[in-house]
């Protein structure tokens, strides 16, 4: 009796509605963890290869899907099934290269050769700029230096010697790739790898320019002026487009991407955007109220301080913390917490008045005077009490 197929969804790992991109990201997992060359010798991997290859090979197509969705694997039967492929279990003669085309290039460690000899985009360029805290929240011009490629002005880029030209690679005969295969337990693969001579180009430079020496670009420092936007925070970046590394076959030029690294500010902590600080209040402003200034990024404000204030009040001060990078009319708020310092190095007259304060608002420096004596007759009941129990 022959072995009964699993659902090719269930293959997969999808649902029946997963898209192309779905099943591709699923097939590319499953076939580089089982596939034969990273498994050597091992049976069940190579069962479970040729079984994700053959159920992608159904659910990739849109007509053979079709066919499997309303008759089943009865479709790939031969003759007398539902749809009739005919023989398509048998995959000794398939060509993998054209059935899963960018999958098996990354396996294989090869690139279309659309990719390589088309227009793409530079890399983008990373640098970094250092910035005080009050640049970060209103914004501010940096002036940075760093070292770009142009294009050489001896050969206009291309990297030959004046009045030469590039060849067609003797290797790949120009096509930017080498195909080659190999026998697997699907029969004959052909695979494709990139060309190791002209690095997918499909062409060579025999004389090189002598000023670029084939590169095409010439590296030189310049300066360049970064608007560092009002509220940005340390590690984000700004981009600045067209300033990275040059493309390639006429693509255009990366980005440049430019992180923050925001210095610690002595005063000034910030969350989001708002910001958190602390400001010291004398005693008599605390117990009586009063005006007091308190230090924000827009400068100094006056702050009026409610009679009775105990050390470590929060207080909010609305519109005085971050801009929002979105709109930099919106503002977060700064948080303020008051701390009460206790006066040093009085004077005697300072002193009589302070006693005399304190006198008349619970006299807490007699206290212990006070009740020395109530303190003694208390530890005396308790130990008599602690005697009666032993």
């Amino acid at each position: 009796m022959a072995e009964q197929k699993r659902d090719y969804y269930e293959v997969l790992g999808v649902d029946k509605g997963a898209d192309e991109e779905t099943l591709k990201k699923a097939y590319r997992k499953l076939a580089k963890k089982y596939h034969p060359d990273a498994n050597p010798g091992d049976k069940n991997a190579e069962a479970k290869f040729k079984e994700a290859s053959e159920a992608y090979a159904v659910l990739s197509d849109p007509d053979k899907r079709r066919q499997y969705d309303q008759f089943g694997h009865a479709a790939f039967d031969g003759p007398g099934g539902g749809g009739g492929f005919g023989g398509f279990g048998d995959f000794s003669s398939m060509d993998f290269t054209d059935m899963f085309g960018d999958i098996f290039g990354d396996l294989f460690g090869g690139r279309s050769r659309a990719n390589r000899t088309g227009p793409r985009k530079g890399a983008n360029l990373r640098t970094a700029v250092r910035i005080s805290f009050e640049e970060a929240v209103f914004g501010c011009e940096k002036e940075i230096e760093l070292t770009l490629k142009d294009e050489c002005p001896k050969c206009k880029g291309t990297g030959c010697k004046p009045g030469t030209s590039k060849t067609t690679c003797g290797k790949c005969g120009g096509r930017g790739q080498i195909v080659f295969t190999q026998q697997s337990l699907f029969g004959t693969v052909q695979n494709v790898q990139t060309c190791p001579d002209c690095q997918g180009t499909g062409q060579v430079i025999k004389d090189k320019c002598p000023d670029c020496y084939g590169t095409g670009y010439i590296a030189s420092k310049k300066k360049i002026q970064v608007s560092i936007p009002a509220g940005i925070d340390n590690g984000q970046a700004v981009r600045i487009r067209d300033k990275g590394e040059p493309g390639t076959n006429g693509g255009p030029r990366g980005d440049l991407l430019v992180e923050v690294d925001v210095a610690r500010h002595p005063i000034f902590q910030r969350r989001d955007m708002d910001i958190y600080s602390t400001a010291p209040i004398s005693y008599a402003q605390a117990a009586l109220g009063g005006d007091v200034m308190i230090d924000t990024v827009d400068g100094k404000v006056v702050y009026n301080v409610k009679a009775g204030t105990q050390t470590d009040t929060r207080v909010r001060l609305k519109g005085k913390g971050v801009p929002s990078l979105r709109n930099s009319n919106t503002r977060g708020d700064q948080y303020v917490t008051l701390i009460v310092q206790v006066p040093t190095g009085l004077n005697n007259q300072a002193k009589d008045l302070l006693r005399q304060f304190d006198s008349v608002t619970g006299d807490s420096l007699n206290y212990v005077a006070k009740h020395e004596g109530d303190a003694a007759k208390e530890n005396a009941k308790g130990k008599k009490k602690k005697g009666m129990f032993k």
